[in-house]
Order: C-alpha cells, then structure tokens, then sequence
C-alpha cells in the first residue's frame, strides 16, 4: 500500500503568505516555538498543475553540522504474517534460487509459479487444465512476458514471440499473446511505438459503445485500452481535472517551487509494477525512499536507539502472538471475528509491554503507522483479514516519481474524449443498454464502467436503476474506507538535511498518536525544499475540524522542538497545503481496508458485473491483490477493459447466432406458406394437420407490402380457429377482413418472434405433416 491514492476537488485548505522570507522576518519570532502565524487562508483552486522543474535548492543554512539520532531502518508495513494465505503466491526471495528469471518476472506480475489464473482458465489457453500442455503454455507465457518486459519502449509482434519458440508451439504462442495482449500484460503504455502500433493492433472491427465514469487511474488506463480494441468511448468526470486520488499541486513562492502529491504519491514495490513501466516508458528516473527513519521524543530529543530497537521487537511479538490467535479461532470457530486493536491491547497488557511512558509511546507510533497503511483505527481493523493481501505484495523499493505522478496523469489522459464537470446523478442500465445522467445530460452506450471511489459508493451519490443487487451492496457496506490527510510545506530552504527521506515524532497523547507522526522529504524529487506531514487514524478526522493556520502552527512546534536545540533555525513555510480528503464529494476519503466482518470476498464482489454485462466496476477498492494503491487502481482498469472485450464478443456471437437462426426460422416458415391451406387477399392459413375439426386452430399470415418497408414487404401473424378462418375467407376485401379479426375475434396480429407456444407447436405438427407427405410421395 501506499501514500492514499487520495483526490478531492476543493479538498485543500491554502496557507501562504509572500512575505514569510527569512528577510522579512524578524529572527526573534524564529527563535520562539510559539510564533504566531497570520496567514491568508484559501481553499485550494483543482486547478492542473505545471511541470516543475527538477532541480535541487540551495540550503542557505548550510553552516551546522546535524548529528542526528542513532537511526534506524523502517518500512512503512502493513502485514507481519501470512499463515492463514497458505494458497497465496510464493515470495519470490525464497524460490528465486530455484526458478529462472522468466517464471521470476512472471510471479512479480501476479501469475502463479506453476498454474493458470482464473482468467487463463475463463480464456480456454489451453484445452486441458494441467498435464503436459498446461506446462508448456506457461513456459511461453512466461518467454513472451519477459521479453516485452526486457524493453517496454517497443511493440512486441506475434511473429518476434515466435522467433524464440519451436514451431510446434504456434498455438500455445498465439494464446498465450493473445491473453496477455488483451489483458494489458504486454504492449501497454505510453512510449510512442506502443501508441502508434495501438491504433492499429486490433483486428479493426467497430465494437461497443461504452460510458467511462471517473477518469481517475482506473478509469484512463480503461478507456485507452477499450480505444485501442475499437470500442467507443466516452469519460465523464466529475472534477476539472483527471486523475482522481491522484493529484500533483504546484507550490512555489519566495524564488523556490514544487510539485507536491496531495494524494497518492508512492510507488510500493517497483517489481511488476505497471506504473514502474510507463516511468521506464517516459524516461522518469525512480528515487528510491530511503528506510531510515530517526524518531523524536515530544521533547524533541532523539528516541533511544535501544529502546527503540526492544520495543520494535516487541511490537512484532504482539503481532505474531495475534497471528496465533486469529488462526486458531479461525480453525475452531469460522465466522468469528474481532477489532485487531482489541486483540493487540489485550496481550499488551497480559505481556506488560511498553509499561513506561516513552516505551507506550513508541509503541503507539508503530499503532499509528499501522493505522496509516490501512487509513483507518486499529479499533477499526479485521483481525482475521486486515492484510489479506500480503501473498500478492510487489516486491522491490518504495520509490517517488519527480514532478509528482500527475505526469502519469497527464499522459494517460492525453487525447481521451474525457467530459470535466459532468458529475454523474443516475446509471440505468438493462438489456437495450445503458443510460448515465450527469450534468443534465444523458449518455447512452452498450455497456458503462463505473470508477468512483468506495466512499461515493457508500454514500450513495449515484442512483443505480435498477438497483445494484443486494450481494454487491452488503460488500460495499461490509468493506471499510479510511481517512488519510497531509500537510505539505513549501519552505525557503532545506534545514532538515538531505540524508533521510523520512522522520518520525512521538508524542504524549495516545489518542492523537497518528497526528503528523511521520515526515516525507520530497526535497531530492519535487524540485524544491518541499515537507509532507502526515495525520492518521483518529486524528485524520479530528484536523478537518482545525483551521488550517492551527495546523501548520503545531507542525511549525513539532519541527521547532526537534531543530532548534541543535542549534537550526527552522523558518516559516512560504506556502502550506492541508488536505480534506474526507470532506471531498467525489471521494469522502482516502482508500478501502478491511474492516471488522469483511475479508478479501469483498473485494471480488465489488469488482463483479451488473445487468448481465452492461455496468462493470474498477478501482482499488475492487483489486482484492492491490487494494488501496495507485498500481491496484490501475490493474484494475486493465482487468475490466478485457472483461468488457470478452462481454462484447460473446454478445455479438450471440446477436450472430440470433440472427441467423432467426433467419433459418423465418425462411423454414416462409416455405410452409408456399402452399397454404387456404388464401384469400392478403391473408393465407395453415391448418392444423389433425383431423378436420372446426375447433382447431389455424395459423394466419398477413402480408403487408409497401415501397417504405424493408424488403418491400412485412408478414404478420395470428393463431385462430379453422371456424374463424372460414368467415374470414367469405369477407369482401382485406379492410373488412382486418376489422373482423381485430373487433370480433380480439386477435392481435404479431412478429415470427412473437408467436405463443401454441402457435409454435402448430408450425411443428404442420412441418411433420408435410415432411410425412413429402416422403411418402
């Protein structure tokens, strides 16, 4: 997981203030840890940020020399244990030994080592699940996926997949490229060969229209890929501007500029990762966050390397303990569940761990950062299934894009027919289609693919008609969606050092433990002296209550404490960001986790089609392998784009199939009337073949005919007695006729498709009869 893949539209409070240069500043004000700031405050304009230019400023408070704290190495985790995952995919650090790079980078996309995906198996790859075939199918996969992987700038052909592969295999290459081609495994991107060789890559035959709603990562990466298989595509957005959570703000002031993310911001695992691919595609170079992370007493003095290290141990004993619990719960009783936080807290206080104030402090900074991955209380959190992704993780570094990721942003929605300010009310949806309603106007396509965020399904913004099935509405429910928020300062000058990319605070008051407790560095990537604090857990929702000028004044105390004994003059920001994620429409928050009686399932279920293949569903709340990350949003558009490819063909094979047989249907029965039983004007009749009764049905034709009619001519039809038919025959004229039949007989005459059973098997008695006659003749 990562930094929230958050967005908002007017979700960021502005504070800034041009005269906030060390010159115009009185340096005693500097000194004191209680300046008061008088900042013009603002909501932030969405507005599109420019690119900033990378480059690193000068630190004009070069002349101390910082020590620091004895450091130690931290990932930002969210799962310890993986016992209850048993079928989950291996870690790659302990087969790598044993399988060759090939089936490596296979694995590091989220194949299995040594079998087929469910989508494989829907795809029919091979004829036969396991065995001989299979085995070689993922050989080739494999062969093909690492050589487009080896160089992403280019377009991988069928005929280069082959160069490589004996020619005995032909039909395992071609399905094995073919899946991996239309479910965005290979030739995906934004180098320019792949783009070029998109607009000509499918087989060129006009599909479905299709209704894109969201234009966040999901949403662009889906309507580029439906573009390329020949759909029709429409983006409606709700913001005025794309990328969803994803959103790069350009700060500058007193001669210093960056670009910070305000929302996702952190590439988890670069192995496999597809956003790793389009920076390689790009030319974007990946800085690699370093794991050291010093921590710092509310007093400001460095957390003692030894206690740190005891409770850090401790920490994870908590959690492995929890792990026990919850598998022999899970083993004895099935459906039990309960907070982790309750779990953790209740052997925390059998084990009498972290008893004294600093040890309780650093422990709930370690609760904190837990309740930032998930964005959510540990009160909060499935203890049975808060990391059920952990067998799917991305391995590699944690890595920042400079300039920020709306660079992927603005490339992914270069040239889509994307719709700003159409705020979506209403998708209907049924088997002539669908119908979305935003912004007054209505949108009509084959199929629509719904993107938004988890919290706008929950909150019910958009009405579905019908209604979404109750399945899919008790998973929404179910699943949990969290509150990440960020302070990001813009300062004149780098004082904190260039070493670290992170730093951590501790502080006295255990229920505000998530309240800027880590610290980002964006200095070496944002192309500026840029400072991101974050807020989580309960206190993520308490700062949307705090003015913003409040905010940065306690972020200002908490740097001020740590600094100034060591002698550095921490100046005031030349502009701050808050964020409010959590009072933004179009999200109401910042990414999903599992809570308390949910689990992976969830996932699945949100992910699923609606209306028989007209709404489908992306976004990382429906990736059950990548929830909560901007790669998670982004597979997800990928999955749906084949899904949709698939739905589509299978519906015009079907429309084929309807067509024809309603053809053979219509020819079959047109040949019946070649010698009917009895005509008379437009009309003709079929009689039943039994014997001659008076209260045996009749089947009419009327045939219609017209220069503005296809084919000139338009034949209906209606089920009588043979009595009736009789008085039909002896009316003068088809007027007279059609009046009789209508008032008197209260027949409707209908379509070939519109027959009743009756009326079917009436066709079939007098198909046998004349087929008898036929061959007795």
């Amino acid at each position: 997981m990562e930094t929230p893949q958050h967005t908002s539209e007017n979700p960021n409070d502005v504070v800034s203030d041009d005269d906030l240069s060390p010159e115009n500043t009185n340096p005693e004000d500097q000194e004191n840890p209680n300046t008061n700031l008088e900042l013009p405050i603002s909501d932030s304009q969405d507005e599109s940020s420019d690119p900033v230019p990378d480059k690193r400023p000068q630190n004009t408070n070069s002349n101390h020399t910082e020590t620091g704290p004895s450091v130690r190495r931290r990932r930002r985790r969210k799962r310890f244990f993986t016992e209850l995952n048993a079928n989950g995919r291996p870690k790659i650090s302990g087969i790598a030994q044993e399988m060759d790079t090939e089936a490596l980078i296979a694995i590091s996309v989220g194949f299995p080592a040594d079998s087929l995906t469910e989508e494989e198996i829907e795809a029919n790859v091979v004829s036969r699940i396991g065995g001989q075939e299979q085995a070689n199918y993922i050989v080739v996969r494999n062969h093909i996926l690492a050589r487009w992987r080896s160089n992403v700038s280019v377009w991988l052909t069928r005929e280069h997949a082959l160069e490589t592969i004996r020619a005995e295999h032909k039909n395992l290459v071609d399905a094995a490229y073919n899946f991996l081609l239309e479910h965005g495994y290979i030739n995906f991107g934004l180098a320019p060969a792949v783009k070029e060789a998109k607009l000509k890559s499918f087989d060129g035959v006009e599909r479905a229209n299709v209704v894109i709603v969201g234009a966040g990562l999901a949403g662009l990466i889906a309507a580029r890929q439906l573009i390329s298989m020949g759909f029709k595509v429409v983006v409606l957005e709700g913001r005025t501007r794309p990328g969803g959570r994803v959103k790069t703000r350009k700060m500058s002031g007193d001669g210093v500029v960056a670009a910070a993310d305000l929302g996702g911001s952190i590439l988890t695992g670069i192995n496999g990762n597809p956003l790793g691919v389009l920076a390689r595609q790009m030319g974007l170079p990946l800085h690699k966050v370093r794991d050291i992370c010093p921590l710092y007493l509310p007093d400001g003095k460095a957390v003692d390397a030894d206690v740190d290290s005891r409770i850090e141990v401790s920490f994870n004993k908590l959690l492995d303990r929890v792990c026990k619990l919850r598998h022999d719960m899970i083993e004895k009783v099935k459906s039990v569940d309960t907070p982790l936080g309750t779990a953790l807290e209740a052997f925390r206080s059998v084990y009498k761990v972290a008893e004294d104030s600093q040890e309780r402090m650093l422990l709930n900074w370690h609760l904190a950062n837990l309740e930032y991955a998930n964005a959510s209380l540990m009160t909060n959190l499935s203890m049975a299934y808060w990391d059920q992704d952990d067998p799917y993780e991305m391995g590699g570094d944690h890595c920042f894009i400079p300039g920020g990721n709306e660079r992927f942003v603005r490339a992914l929605a270069e040239d889509l027919p994307i719709f700003y300010g159409r705020t979506v009310q209403s998708i209907r949806y049924g088997i002539d289609g669908v119908r979305v309603y935003a912004g007054g106007q209505e949108f009509r396509g084959d199929m629509a693919l719904c993107t938004v965020p988890l919290g706008v399904l929950k909150k019910g913004s958009i009405e579905f008609v019908p209604e979404l099935p109750q399945r899919k509405k008790d998973a929404i429910q179910r699943l949990g969606y969290g509150l990440l928020n960020k302070v990001a300062m813009l300062f004149p000058y780098n004082f904190w050092g260039g070493e670290i990319d992170t730093f951590g605070h501790l502080t006295e008051d255990l229920s505000m433990r998530g309240e800027f407790f880590l610290f980002y560095s964006y200095s070496s990537v944002s192309g500026g002296p840029l400072l991101v604090a974050l807020v989580a857990g309960d206190a993520a929702a308490k700062f949307e209550m705090i003015s913003p000028v409040e905010s940065v004044k306690r972020v200002l105390n908490i740097l001020q404490g740590i600094f100034h004994p060591k002698g550095i003059v921490v100046p005031d920001p030349v502009q701050a960001v808050c964020t409010r994620w959590g009072k933004d429409c179009f999200t109401y928050g910042s990414y999903s986790y599992v809570a308390i009686g949910s689990s992976g399932d969830d996932y699945d279920i949100l992910a699923e089609s609606v209306g028989d293949g007209r709404v489908f569903f992306a976004g990382e709340a429906t990736n059950k392998q990548y929830p909560a990350t901007m790669h998670g949003a982004f597979l997800s558009g990928m999955r749906e784009a084949a899904n949709i490819l698939r739905v589509a063909r299978r519906r015009s094979l079907a429309l084929t199939d309807k067509v024809n047989n309603d053809t053979e249907e219509s020819d079959s029965l047109n040949r019946l009337f070649e010698n009917p039983d009895l005509t008379f004007g437009s009309f003709s009749a079929l009689f039943d073949p039994n014997p001659n009764d008076h209260g045996s049905y009749a089947l009419i034709r009327v045939k219609l005919e017209g220069d503005k009619l296809d084919l000139n001519h338009l034949s209906l039809y209606g089920l009588i007695t043979r009595k009736q038919t009789i008085q039909l025959s002896k009316m003068n004229g088809d007027g007279n006729r059609m009046n009789l039949l209508h008032r008197n007989f209260g027949v409707k005459l209908v379509g070939r498709k519109g027959l009743s059973n009756i009326g079917e098997s009436l066709i079939s008695r007098v198909k046998a009869a004349k087929l008898n006659l036929t061959v007795g003749n």
